[in-house]
């Protein structure tokens, strides 16, 4: 298996041909050109081929999928409501491999093959190794760029869609954008600019200095001199990186960790300050081990030292190739030497040491780059100031926009950005993590340029938000989903034959829910408590907005003192066989049984759904329960109803599924 697996990811990292263009010298045209081979990449490509335009897809290195095949096997979700389109569909394929409905936690090569099933199945021509050297625009149009490689080449699009988490093709565009932190008061925001925080803080009382007391022997390595601005100030700063490290501890498929090139153990001198102050009882205290199928981990920074190398990453938003290459290649030896430390420093406690060497690099992961990860995980790097900024307000909902093309729900997130001296002791600063709110629409403005800057681009990843607005939307789902929204605009641009910012956005919207997969399937049929023409409720119901798929559930805790249900009705618009499926958040004081009906249209049939035998797994509230298949008829005549009879606690109605088979 281990070999299959090798040949596979060298085949699809190590491309064996040039691209004919390049050979012939002569401009390669399509009608949509896509740069960044990432999640977003691969979604777009997809999309625009399906919908019947030449595309060509670019990765400027060799790695495809971005961070969901680099380690972020943990998906951030937020709430799984804001996942549609392909990106849904990308995760029930994820599910389908391990025998699941839809899964969120895998490993980094069944990511690989499940992106790989897309690109083959829409035959999409891929070049890597080609990175972007120069554009040339005329009258606001990219009328083509050319990207270096063996042979550098020139590639003419009507279209182009940068999917780079960098954002360098929007950067040579010259379309405006910003790299680190506005001040609070550019965009009236509260958690923007510095923030001084307890989350992934020191404890108070941490020694900076390499001799404790002694500041004339110089600040520990990682430690900034500078002095904190004021709360809420504005800078450059940018959010610190890291990789997400899958190892795994099965012996049989394990390499074991070793001294990495240029190991220090002084950069590491901190990790054992704070154990000192507060101690650990288990790595888990400052890695977060989120654990993978089949033994593995993706694992994240957790605590004031961890995998973030604070600090370290200010160059790279601006750098060139062989400066980004050298930062990466330090945030590889730093987290590298990271494992090692805790592993081997005899200084470490004896019992997270032994605990370190029960894991090790897998033998089946990232075969070609020696199973570590190629991908940094860059957090943000530059993000473009289009047409409409999404900022704080638009996630607290505050501010609502009505041309979305995608749905974002995840916590306010942002990692440290610097590690300072605050009243003699070391602080982090820069971590904000607000939540609290529910799913939220992205502007399809938020995704082209400024007028006049440039009419044939869409920036899906690099897109226009504020800094702490962008800590939400960040998520890779929500990557797929915009890139699928951009290259559905993009198409009905050519089509139009207008720019970019004259897109006509209900016409995207439209054509996003009549062809979801892209591919003229049926769509699923949503029905969410949320949506008044399709559910009736009898009895008196509480909403409740947090634990839920979608803005709210509704909750019945009266353990069937007086009579209630809620009914679903889909519109069904084919006759046929459908697999419903009933959504079930874990609450504090659950029923143990749900009495569920459905009704076909000719039969009503009693369904029980048991909530000890639902598991939820992953950054999420609850799971889909299977409540079978049914022949529905065409119309409003099927439904399903829920209802709080003989419950022995919550019952709880959300949102029902229904997929035709």
């Amino acid at each position: 298996m281990i070999r299959q697996i090798k040949w596979w990811l060298l085949a699809i990292c190590c491309p064996l041909t040039i691209p004919v263009a390049a050979q012939a010298g002569t401009p390669k045209e399509v009608d949509i050109c896509v740069y960044g081979g990432t999640s977003a990449g691969i979604m777009a490509a997809y999309t625009a081929k399906k919908l019947n335009k030449t595309v060509l897809l670019i990765e400027p290195g060799r790695h495809l999928g971005g961070l969901t095949t680099g380690g972020l096997g943990y998906t951030d979700i937020g709430n799984k409501y804001a996942i549609t389109g392909l990106a849904r569909d990308f995760y029930r394929r994820i599910g389908a491999h391990y025998g699941k409905f839809e899964q969120w936690i895998f490993e980094p090569h069944v990511a690989a093959q499940t992106f790989d099933g897309y690109l083959k199945n829409a035959k999409v021509e891929i070049w890597y190794d080609h990175p972007l050297s120069s554009v040339k625009k005329e009258n606001g149009y990219i009328r083509e760029i050319t990207l270096e490689g063996a042979t550098p080449v020139v590639v003419k699009a009507r279209m182009f869609i940068d999917c780079s988490y960098e954002g360098d093709l929007m950067a040579k565009a010259g379309v405006s954008y910003t790299v680190g932190r506005e001040a609070n008061s550019t965009y009236q925001e509260t958690y923007n600019g510095v923030q001084l925080k307890d989350k992934h803080q020191f404890p108070d009382g941490i020694d900076p200095y390499k001799t404790p007391g002694k500041p004339e022997s110089g600040l520990l390595w990682g430690v900034s001199p500078t002095p904190m601005a004021a709360q809420g100030s504005g800078d450059k700063y940018v959010q610190a990186y890291n990789f997400r490290i899958c190892l795994t501890n099965r012996p049989e498929n394990m390499v074991p960790v070793t001294q990495p090139e240029g190991y220090d153990a002084s950069r590491y001198e901190l990790l054992l300050r704070v154990l000192e102050k507060a101690p650990a009882k288990s790595l888990r205290a400052f890695l977060k081990f989120d654990l993978m199928p089949n033994g593995k981990t993706d694992i994240n920074n957790n605590g004031p030292f961890s995998t973030d190398m604070i600090g370290m990453n200010y160059d790279y938003p601006e750098a060139d190739a062989k400066t980004r290459k050298e930062i990466i290649r330090q945030h590889e030896l730093y987290n590298k030497g990271l494992l090692y430390f805790i592993g081997h420093d005899p200084r470490m406690p004896e019992l997270l040491r032994r605990e370190m060497l029960q894991w090790g690099y897998p033998k089946d992961e990232y075969v070609a780059n020696g199973h570590w990860s190629p991908q940094l995980y860059v957090r943000e790097v530059r993000r473009m100031v289009g047409e409409y900024v999404m900022t704080q307000a638009n996630c607290q909902g505050r501010a609502t926009v009505t041309d979305g093309v995608g749905m974002a729900a995840y916590t306010m997130d942002s990692h440290n950005c610097q590690r300072i001296v605050v009243n003699g002791m070391v602080k982090n600063e820069g971590d904000v993590q607000i939540g609290g709110f529910g799913p939220y629409p992205v502007s399809y403005r938020s995704l082209v340029p400024k007028t006049g800057e440039c009419a044939n681009l869409l920036v899906p990843v690099c897109l226009s938000a504020s800094h702490i607005a962008y800590g939400s939307i960040r998520m890779e789902p929500v990557f797929m989903v915009l890139a699928q929204s951009a290259a559905t605009a993009a198409v009905v641009a050519i089509d139009s034959k207008v720019p970019v910012q004259q897109v006509a956005v209900k016409k995207v919207q439209q054509l996003l829910a009549a062809n979801p997969l892209a591919d003229n399937s049926t769509p699923e049929i949503l029905v969410d408590n949320d949506d008044a023409a399709h559910v009736t409720l009898k009895g008196d119901w509480k909403k409740e907005t947090h634990g839920c798929y979608g803005p709210s559930l509704y909750m019945d805790d009266s353990k069937g003192g007086m009579p209630k249900s809620a009914r679903f009705a889909p519109e069904i618009q084919r006759e046929g066989e459908y697999h419903i499926y009933s959504y079930l958040p874990k609450l504090a004081g659950q029923a143990t049984v749900t009495h569920v009906r459905v009704f076909d249209g000719k039969v009503l049939k009693p369904v029980k759904i048991e909530t000890g035998a639902v598991k939820v797994e992953g950054q999420t509230s609850g799971e889909w329960v299977s409540l079978g298949t049914f022949r529905l008829p065409k119309g409003k005549k099927a439904y399903v109803e829920i209802s709080n009879e003989q419950a022995d606690g919550a019952v709880v109605a959300d949102a029902l599924l229904f997929i035709a088979r």
